[in-house]
């Protein structure tokens, strides 16, 4: 079987609980040889600065995922710079990794927003959309991928979906909580924990 790669990308601001369960379940719904967290430089969608630093990110982000050897930190968007396009990334996995099948794992929220993606009809030409279904919110909106997804890959998509508990964990929250001075134990990994209170982060 082929090498199979999931890119799983985010702000990680902080990473906590909830992103962790759902690369794992992800990872092993569809068999995937490794899990990428890709962290994003500036999101197009959030263009503000990022309350965390880029390196408390990838060290946040290098702690939580730490001793699994399927999950990888991947940098590559900070270390390009300026706004982080989802498709210049998965050019460059792709010319990395040419026989490997890659999936784009990604909440069915952000389906809606398809449209708005750079070039998303390349995009899902090179990385499968993988759907993560949330419990209690009903099915995803396949419709908003019909112009970018043939009718066979749209239906492949359609079987890569993973269903996933519904999680209330916000990076937000957790930001909101920490400088409010309440607990985020048991949200995020107790190491992560450690580093945000050790360096002041968000206080």
């Amino acid at each position: 079987m082929r090498t199979r790669i999931g890119i799983f990308g985010g702000s990680f601001d902080p990473i906590h609980n909830g992103h962790l369960l759902l690369a794992e379940l992800c990872r092993e719904a569809l068999e995937l040889n490794q899990v990428r967290f890709l962290i994003a430089n500036v999101s197009p969608f959030k263009t503000e600065n990022m309350p965390a630093s880029n390196q408390d990110r990838i060290e946040m982000v290098k702690l939580a995922i730490g001793g699994n050897s399927k999950f990888h930190v991947d940098t590559r968007e900070i270390e390009r710079g300026g706004v982080s396009y989802t498709i210049e990334s998965v050019r460059t996995i792709a010319a990395e990794y040419p026989e490997a099948e890659l999936y784009l794992l990604m909440g069915a929220d952000a389906l809606n927003d398809i449209a708005k993606w750079r070039e998303p009809k390349e995009l899902f030409g090179l990385a499968m959309p993988c759907v993560i279904a949330r419990g209690g919110v009903g099915e995803p909106n396949w419709g908003v991928l019909n112009p970018f997804l043939d009718p066979t890959r749209l239906e492949q998509a359609m079987k890569s979906r993973v269903i996933a508990p519904q999680i209330e964990i916000s990076s937000y929250a957790l930001r909101e909580r920490v400088r409010s001075g309440k607990s985020i134990r048991y949200q995020v990994p107790p190491n992560v924990e450690a580093y945000l209170n050790e360096r002041g982060i968000y206080r």
